[in-house]
């Protein structure tokens, strides 16, 4: 599959491509989530916002009301421990007060431990991949009805290009990147031809997040971008506009 370098055009003033259109965004309290989230009330979509800190979240809601978008909704849960039963809960709010969902950007994530695989935890292995597959598979099965609901609607998975290329040392994330852009693939090509529903995968690059920090202590956080930078993109791929592109792996930087 050929990885793609995203351009795309720069909405015109107060454009708001995403109005009336309702989208759930994993890891949406902190970097990269917190920043899609602003950019898409921004333009115009209601938001569900998914993290564990309930805190942050009001914060973030507090902060998108102040700037004029629309009221969003907050999903406090922590995917680590969540059941099926919790995804299926989740589901089925969105059915009785929306009767659809529009966009679902899958963003959250944990790095675990840079290591050899030979010395690696294997409860930390486990945590990283359920909060970065297990926990995405089942949010996805159970929204996958709201989804083919919408008149268009648009999955995005937050990738790495350590999930396109394994690399040493980058063990249970790289492995469950690599599980992630799989799971991607499999789905677009289930979904193409039979369905409005689209698949595709995000690698955004360097970013000035907490995780990135995490990998790179001694790197300078001034150099990279801000996550706010990147946001647009995502913005772009939910809206109609991105309507032509499914299963397709897509880099930002």
């Amino acid at each position: 599959m050929t990885v793609i370098k995203l351009d795309y055009p720069a909405p015109a003033a107060g454009c708001r491509p995403l109005a009336d259109k309702l989208i759930l965004i994993t890891g949406a309290s902190r970097g990269l989530g917190r920043a899609i989230a602003l950019a898409t009330a921004a333009a115009g979509a209601t938001t569900l916002l998914l993290a564990r800190d309930g805190r942050a979240l009001e914060t973030l809601a507090d902060e998108i009301e102040a700037a004029g978008g629309p009221q969003p909704s907050l999903v406090p849960l922590n995917l680590e421990n969540a059941t099926v039963d919790h995804y299926a809960e989740v589901a089925e709010l969105i059915r009785e007060r929306w009767g659809r969902l529009d966009g679902l950007v899958l963003n959250a994530g944990l790095l675990g431990e840079l290591s050899p695989l030979g010395t690696s935890d294997p409860l930390l292995w486990a945590r990283v991949f359920q909060v970065n597959v297990h926990a995405h598979f089942l949010l996805t099965r159970a929204c996958l009805p709201l989804l083919a609901c919408a008149p268009g609607a648009s999955i995005l998975f937050t990738s790495s290009a350590v999930g396109r290329q394994g690399r040493a040392y980058w063990g249970a994330y790289a492995a469950s990147k690599c599980a992630l852009e799989g799971m991607m693939q499999t789905l677009a090509d289930e979904l193409a031809g039979t369905s409005r529903v689209r698949a595709n995968s995000v690698n955004p690059g360097r970013c000035r997040t907490r995780m990135r920090a995490q990998a790179y202590p001694g790197e300078n956080a001034a150099t990279l971008p801000e996550p706010s930078s990147l946001a647009p993109a995502f913005v772009y791929l939910l809206s109609d506009a991105a309507s032509e592109y499914n299963g397709r792996q897509f880099d930002l930087q």
